[in-house]
């Protein structure tokens, strides 16, 4: 027995009173299981100085930061009772740091209340992750979007550091002061079935020479949608892309960019934009429609805007429509080449992206991508072997 709490080593530490979970955290050995209740856990936050800097030209400049609750040089299994009374209150910049911890889970629990650090090169989140491999299972990042008027950026929702290896799974993120997701120098994200909504900066930013696999997302509110930077690689499926400031899909610097089976609907100038001659990729049965409806800001109020090297794309049977200021931007109609249309998709209805029946996109993708019925497959959301039957905008 732990004063404040009950802690059976064995079977795991059941953590329901007392508010000193880092002491717990600190405690708890390599491989345990810790079980909290449903109530809100508070760190103290603590000051640090990290040695790398995520996202400056030189990496070894010193950051001064702060986090919450850190897992360091072990892997823990933390599992909240309710995911949405289970609070982590985190009061630090990096709110839950994983460092050295390969294999740790994260899961049902929500994690808020973070603190921006004054150093604007401090990378910020709700959780961060270097050096580490752990899943964020059901966890909802929520309202960390305390901001200081020095200093532009803000707290995001999960961020990946050098060597970080991230699964995050069905989990939402939303209210934060920056990126959703921001992957950094080596690390690899997948991120599925994830709700990442009303923040700045980037929905999902892949950055450097980071890589990060995206299916069955929804990303709305960010000032963009998706992008690939740098050196990154970012395979981009059947994730719904809407109702942000600027641009949906963007892929620049030397990046590779995979989009397929998306839909980039109602972003607030371009839905989709090769911006680099050294940028290269595929965009294949995604569906850009009734993108513009702001005034132009980083780019043209069209479906796709090609500031790049067009031959470097493969650009085959999307569906473009019903864009503010026209289709294509700086490259000739693609319409009736290589199978894309320009044909309103039918969707059912306001903020539901099923296909009605005599959708032209039924069916209408490319020929080498199937439906998991082994049909050709659709274009949008709901085409290709990583589709779910039903995607409903939440």
């Amino acid at each position: 027995m732990v004063a404040g709490y009950e802690v059976t080593l064995t079977a795991g530490l059941t953590v329901e009173r007392g508010s000193d979970l880092q002491g717990i955290i600190d405690f708890a050995r390599d491989g345990d299981t810790l079980y909290l209740g449903a109530k809100a856990f508070e760190a103290t936050p603590r000051a640090f100085t990290d040695p790398l800097c995520g996202n400056c030209q030189d990496t070894r400049t010193p950051v001064r930061a702060s986090y919450g609750f850190i897992i360091k040089d072990k892997a823990l299994v933390i599992i909240g009772r309710d995911r949405n009374q289970t609070r982590l209150v985190t009061n630090g910049g990096y709110g839950v740091y994983f460092e050295n911890s390969q294999g740790s889970v994260i899961k049902n629990l929500t994690v808020t209340g973070g603190k921006r650090d004054p150093d604007g090169n401090a990378t910020d989140a709700g959780i961060v992750v270097r050096n580490s491999k752990v899943l964020i299972e059901r966890v909802d990042i929520l309202d960390n979007d305390h901001r200081i008027d020095s200093v532009v950026v803000g707290i995001g929702g999960i961020f990946g550091r050098e060597g970080a290896e991230i699964t995050a799974v069905e989990c939402d993120i939303v209210n934060n002061g920056w990126d959703g997701v921001a992957l950094y120098r080596g690390a690899f994200a997948m991120i599925t079935d994830c709700l990442i909504k009303e923040g700045r900066g980037a929905g999902i930013g892949v950055t450097w020479d980071a890589t990060c696999v995206a299916y069955r997302n929804e990303v709305s509110g960010y000032w963009k949608g998706i992008g690939s930077f740098g050196t990154s690689i970012v395979i981009a499926r059947n994730n719904l892309v809407h109702e942000n400031l600027g641009w949906g899909i963007i892929a620049t610097g030397q990046s590779t960019l995979d989009a397929v089976n998306n839909v980039v609907h109602r972003n607030g100038n371009c839905g989709v934009a090769p911006w680099s001659t050294e940028s290269r990729g595929k965009i294949i049965n995604n569906i850009i429609s009734e993108n513009g409806w702001r005034d132009q800001w980083v780019c043209p109020c069209v479906g796709v805007w090609n500031y790049g090297d067009w031959a470097k794309w493969k650009f085959d049977n999307n569906i473009v429509w019903n864009n503010k200021d026209g289709e294509y931007r700086d490259i000739w109609d693609q319409s009736g080449i290589h199978g894309n249309l320009n044909v309103d998709p039918l969707f059912v209805g306001e903020g539901d992206f099923n296909l009605r029946e005599g959708s032209p996109a039924i069916n209408a993708g490319d020929s080498l991508i199937f439906n998991i019925d082994g049909t050709t497959s659709h274009i949008g959301l709901y085409g290709g072997p990583q589709a779910r039957s039903t995607f409903r905008s939440r």
